[in-house]
């Protein structure tokens, strides 16, 4: 067992951990929030497990989350803005979007470094900007209802 795949698995006891909480016990403006940060927590684990495993197939998963997961975030809030109106705590909203921005960025800089120069890193920093800032935007939409 090597580090990646230790940071893949802390994230993913952390992370899905959290999310099934919010999911299980919040109102619908939490299972929203909780849903976001699914999908960016299953994105940066399979950019983890890709190189821990040395599996560059991996990548394409994330980057298939990376696209996927703030689209659907948006899907749902606008789908359902009305149930969800006035149900955000402005400040807990901010601190997660940027507590989510900086687990992003502190698993994504790491994977750039050990990157060789290339093709490779090119994609690892496309996924890296889309992942950041899909987070960004559905955290600003959901907390916005």
């Amino acid at each position: 067992m090597n580090g990646w795949l230790v940071a893949a698995a802390v994230l993913m006891a952390g992370g899905f951990g959290g999310t099934l909480w919010g999911v299980a016990v919040g109102d619908l403006s939490h299972r929203l929030r909780a849903q976001n940060a699914a999908g960016l927590v299953g994105a940066l684990v399979m950019l983890l497990l890709a190189q821990g495993f040395s599996r560059p197939a991996y990548v394409d998963l994330a980057l298939v989350l990376s696209v996927l997961g703030p689209a659907g975030t948006l899907v749902y809030v606008r789908l359902l803005a009305e149930e969800t109106e006035g149900g955000g705590d402005e400040s807990g909203d901010r601190i997660l979007t940027w507590a989510g921005t900086g687990v992003a960025v502190a698993a994504l800089v790491p994977l750039c470094v050990v990157m060789p120069p290339g093709r490779a890193l090119a994609k690892m920093i496309v996924i890296g900007v889309l992942v950041v800032v899909g987070w960004l935007v559905s955290s600003v939409a959901v907390s916005r209802g």
